[in-house]
Parts: C-alpha cells; sequence; structure tokens
C-alpha cells in the first residue's frame, strides 16, 4: 500500500543516516539511504503487503518475513542489516504503533504467558528437544549453551566455553567434598565440571528437556561418576539442602510472575554457610517485554530481566547478593563464533530441517549478536549467600581460585588447559 510506503520510507531515511543501504520494491522502485559509507547493503521486499505489515509490527513481522522469503538481502548479510538498523541504539523503536503493540503483548502475558510447571516444560521442549547432531553444528564440544568467558580476546570458543566454567567455579567458593545443585543442567558439561575439575563430593543437575537429560546421563555414567546425578525435574519440586547451588541460561525461562517463588526456594535449598551463583542475560534498562518474535519462535515464556527485577525478588527470599558482575560483549562474541559456524555448515541444518528452521536460526543467532552489541542487553553473574561473611571481602580470591582450577584441569591433562590464558604460568606461579 502506497501510504504505508511513504511511512515506511519516511522512517528509514531518519534512522539510516549513515552507511549505505537500498531497499528494492517488488514494483522496481528503489530507495537509497545513508550517506554512501561503508559496505552497500541491499534489501529486496517481495510484495505490496511488507511495508504495512513492518510498520504495524516490526519486532515480530521483521523475522517472519525474512523467513518467509519475503525479505531478501541481495547485497550484504543479516546481521550487517541488523547492525546498520541498532548502532545507533534505535533501531525500530521508531516504528509507528509500537506502543499499541507492547500493551497488546502485555495483556496476552498476562492472560497466556505465565510459565505454569506444565508450560514451563513444553516451553524447554520447544527450544531444547531439538535434535543434538543439530546443536553440534556451532556450539563447543562440551556443548555449553550459554555466554563464554573471553578472559583473553584470542580464545578459541572452547576455550572461552572452559573460562566460563572456571569462573563460576571461582566464584562459587567450591571446596572437594562439597554438594552442588545445577537447576538448569543442559547436556551436563558445567556439572560435569564441578564433579572433576571443582572435586564435588555430590552433583544434582535438574533439567526439564528430555533430549539434554540423556546426554548429560550418558556423560556421567561414561565417567563412572556415581556421585553425579542428571533428572527430569522443575526446581520448584527439588528437595534437599545443598552447599552450592548455580543456575546458568536458566533463569531466563522462570519468568517474572515466578521470581519470589525461584529465590525462596534457592533459600530454601542453599546452607546457611552456602553460595548460589546465578548466571543470566539480562538489561540495563527499567522492566520490559522481551522482543515478541524471540518469544514466539525461540524461547516461548522467555523473560529479559531488569536489575531491578532481580535485587527486588532477591530481598523478599533471605537471600542477600554478595557480588554483581556485568559482562557485555562476552555474549556478542561468543554468538558471532556460533553465527559464524553455523552458516559454515547450513546446508548440514538443512538436511535436517527446511530452510524456513533456517532462516529462523539466522535471525536469532544475528539478532541476539546485535543486541549484545548495540543495546541494553547484558549477562548479569550474581553471587548470592544467607550471610555476609561467607565471601572473601575482596575480589582477590577469584584469580587465585581461577589459577588453582587452572592447574587441576592442566593435571587432568584436559586440552582446552593447553592455551588459555597466556599470562596462566605467571599468575600460578606468583600465587595470585
Amino acid at each position: 500500500m502506497v501510504w504505508a510506503e511513504n511511512i515506511l520510507r519516511g522512517l528509514l531515511n531518519k534512522l539510516v543516516t549513515r552507511g549505505s543501504f537500498e531497499v528494492e520494491l517488488y514494483n522496481g522502485t528503489r530507495w537509497t539511504f545513508g550517506d554512501g559509507s561503508g559496505k552497500r547493503i541491499v534489501v529486496r521486499i517481495a510484495d505490496r503487503k511488507v511495508a504495512t505489515e513492518l510498520i504495524r509490527d516490526p519486532e515480530v513481522r521483521f523475522g517472519e518475513l525474512y523467513m518467509d522469503g519475503r525479505l531478501e538481502i541481495v547485497e550484504g548479510t543479516l546481521y550487517e542489516l541488523l547492525e546498520l538498523l541498532l548502532q545507533h541504539g534505535v533501531g525500530m523503536r521508531r516504528f509507528t504503533g509500537r506502543k499499541l503493540f507492547l500493551m497488546a503483548r502485555k495483556i496476552r502475558h498476562f492472560l497466556f504467558g505465565r510459565n505454569t510447571l506444565m508450560r514451563s516444560r513444553r516451553n524447554v521442549v520447544h527450544h531444547y528437544d531439538l535434535n543434538a547432531a543439530f546443536y553440534d553444528l556451532f556450539l563447543d564440544t562440551d556443548r555449553q549453551y550459554s555466554c563464554a568467558y573471553y578472559a583473553a580476546p584470542d580464545m578459541t570458543l572452547d576455550e572461552a566455553q572452559r573460562a566460563k566454567c572456571r569462573h563460576l567455579a571461582a566464584k562459587l567458593l567450591i571446596d572437594p567434598g562439597m554438594s552442588v545443585l545445577d537447576i538448569g543442567s543442559g547436556w551436563g558439561g558445567l556439572g560435569l565440571y564441578l564433579a572433576e575439575v571443582g572435586e564435588a563430593g555430590r552433583v544434582k543437575g535438574v533439567t526439564l528437556s528430555d533430549e539434554q537429560l540423556a546426554v548429560a546421563q550418558k556423560r556421567a555414567a561414561d565417567k563412572g561418576y556415581e556421585h553425579v546425578k542428571f533428572e527430569l525435574q522443575d526446581y520448584r519440586n527439588t528437595r534437599g539442602t545443598f552447599d552450592r547451588l548455580i543456575s546458568v541460561g536458566m533463569f531466563e525461562h522462570v519468568g517474572p510472575e515466578n521470581y519470589d517463588t525461584f529465590f525462596r526456594k534457592a533459600s530454601d535449598l542453599l546452607a546457611d554457610d552456602g553460595v548460589f551463583m546465578l548466571h543470566t542475560i539480562g538489561h540495563t534498562s527499567t522492566p520490559g517485554l522481551t522482543n515478541g518474535w524471540i518469544t514466539k519462535y525461540i524461547f516461548p515464556g522467555g523473560h529479559l530481566p531488569a536489575l531491578s527485577e532481580v535485587v527486588t525478588a532477591v530481598e523478599k527470599s533471605g537471600l542477600m547478593m554478595a557480588d554483581v558482575e556485568v559482562l557485555r560483549h562476552h555474549y556478542a562474541d561468543t554468538l558471532r563464533e556460533w553465527r559464524a559456524r553455523f552458516m559454515a555448515q547450513r546446508d548440514k541444518a538443512l538436511a535436517l530441517y527446511d530452510e524456513r528452521f533456517c532462516r529462523m536460526w539466522e535471525c536469532y543467532l544475528a539478532l541476539c549478536e546485535a543486541a549484545f552489541r548495540f543495546l541494553d542487553v547484558v549477562v548479569y553473574q550474581f553471587q548470592l549467600t544467607h550471610r555476609n561473611d561467607v565471601v572473601p571481602i575482596t575480589r582477590d580470591y577469584i584469580a587465585k581460585r581461577e589459577a588453582a582450577l587452572f592447574a587441576r584441569e592442566k593435571a587432568l591433562g584436559e586440552p582446552t588447559a593447553a592455551r588459555s590464558w597466556r599470562d596462566m604460568a605467571t599468575v600460578i606461579s606468583s600465587g595470585c
């Protein structure tokens, strides 16, 4: 429709002031935006309805139009397009009708999006019970499906994921013989690290994914680790007391209506002198809704918390914040590596699924990388305790414990210990 095309053209003209961006319309018309600098990006719009759909609900329809092939990248890549649109921190926020659609989404979430026990299980199955061979196309060898920790800029993905486990274990203050509960244990990599390198005496991991559970249980069995157990269980049904609690990449699926329940349950499960490490994606602005396309196609029921939402729930739980670390571009770098690996083996993904699925996954990886690099999305690592005398009063212990864990990795002959952290030998020898 002409009116929609005029609105879209006007908005893009205000939005794209730098770079070289062209839009080819279905009727042969070409729009040009930017100052002509940088790499040329050309997008083709397939039909007259695209403009109307974009201005009415850009957050959801952009991804859907790309998935359906009605919005095609002729020159450049999808990530480069998102970089152009988002690098000034405004992106699609300027599109008309956004407030109306946000209100509608809030109402829909209140009515249908609350994460009950049954819905939580269904949401996890939607994403994590995909073919295991698919995840092997782009994840590291340990299948760590969360933000890596690039302690050095030239780390490989495997090294950075191992550094993430090491960093978390150090802040967890794990000591030999301790009991650990891993909430959202995935394919078991972190739990096995805490058992093997951290020398935990008992590790229990809980997940809602049948596919991940089967892999984790087999990995523990193959190592002969009878003290490591993985179970299909909702955290709300978990019983017992543990010296250490850890949860990585699971809190995003809890939902704000369950935050109080989550932290009260963690408080009940954690020993009086225990430590709980929570690693979650979040954002640095005020509370809001997660990207509509992501919640529809990738993580149904997902919510990225604002810092204020977490702090408020913790204050009610009987736990206290001992430390908060904000990881900024670490996840952007992780996603960049995942995206490169996925695109390099896209033909294998296409053999497992179809073209629309592959386009969906491209959009997911590119959109998330751009969000972590240009918007307000970060990773928070919260260290929680019952008491204020459990954790050392300075952060010096983190580097010391990381060094000790690294030495243990080398003693065990782990391949990622061969070249992580170039100055680690100096750190270890100095006792720091």
